[in-house]
């Protein structure tokens, strides 16, 4: 039974009732109560859980103690929101990197690598910033060697601006508005306003670009893996030296790039099925 959707409890005994649901357990109701927050764009009060799910008041405030001690959850600055936690998130990230998906992934970077001849990699939204799943290198000179685990900034990223472009204005705002966007490069986009124009060009092209916005001297094109339902968290790259990569070499590598993502998608569909 779904922990989400236990039946009404007992008023004369709410709690209680919650936990001797048939079918149900502690540990059940909390992996349910994560999976609720985690599958939804926003942040939650005690009262929104209370009003969405059928867990007493009581009981979902001791549960989001717990899973806020545990670094599942967390609050928001003003202590009143809770969102995904920084261990929930490295979870999540150790899911992606490791899954049994890996070798069929990394498969078709091999094939992609073989038809542009330049660095290919998958990655994910992780908070601000877009985490490496995999990656293949070039024989070429002059690399730009970023291993799997590495991090870069949303916001100069090819990947990250597309992620980006998924979310409302709002969102984005709620994700890159705590800190100053840090320039990396003279081309770094620091501005919300200026990032925002560029994330409208992107959500229009169905492609980005970061053309030396992270490292000087480093050109990369991405596109999202498709999803059928919901927004992706996956994407696909190129990325190559300046002298070996322009706007208009790029866009010759595009059509190479989604069918990458095509296939990727038609691994990760295949998961679910």
């Amino acid at each position: 039974m779904n922990p989400m959707k236990a039946s009404k409890p007992d008023p004369r005994s709410t709690e209680d009732a919650a936990a001797n649901t048939p079918g149900d357990t502690p540990t059940m109701r909390l992996l349910g109560l994560l999976e609720f927050i985690a599958e939804r764009d926003r942040l939650f009060t005690l009262q929104d859980l209370v009003e969405e799910t059928t867990l007493p008041k009581p009981t979902l405030h001791r549960m989001l103690q717990q899973l806020e001690s545990s670094g599942m959850l967390q609050r928001d600055t003003n202590g009143r929101h809770y969102g995904t936690g920084s261990r929930l998130r490295r979870l999540a990230e150790n899911v992606l990197l490791n899954d049994s998906h890996h070798g069929a992934r990394h498969a078709v970077l091999r094939t992609l690598l073989e038809e542009v001849g330049e660095n290919c990699n998958i990655t994910a939204l992780s908070g601000d910033e877009v985490l490496y799943l995999d990656r293949v290198e070039t024989a070429a000179p002059l690399r730009f060697y970023l291993q799997p685990g590495s991090r870069v900034p949303a916001h100069c990223s090819a990947s990250g601006k597309l992620f980006l472009a998924q979310l409302s204005a709002a969102q984005r705002m709620r994700l890159l508005g705590h800190t100053p966007l840090t320039r990396y490069t003279k081309n770094t986009l620091v501005e919300i306003d200026q990032l925002e124009i560029e994330i409208e060009r992107v959500r229009a092209n169905g492609y980005a670009f970061d053309n030396e916005e992270f490292l000087p001297g480093l050109f990369c094109i991405a596109v999202l893996v498709p999803r059928t339902e919901g927004k992706s968290n996956m994407g696909v790259a190129i990325q190559a030296p300046i002298m070996r990569m322009t706007p208009d070499k790029a866009l010759l590598c595009l059509p190479a790039l989604q069918r990458a993502a095509q296939t990727l998608a038609n691994i990760e569909a295949s998961e679910s099925n």
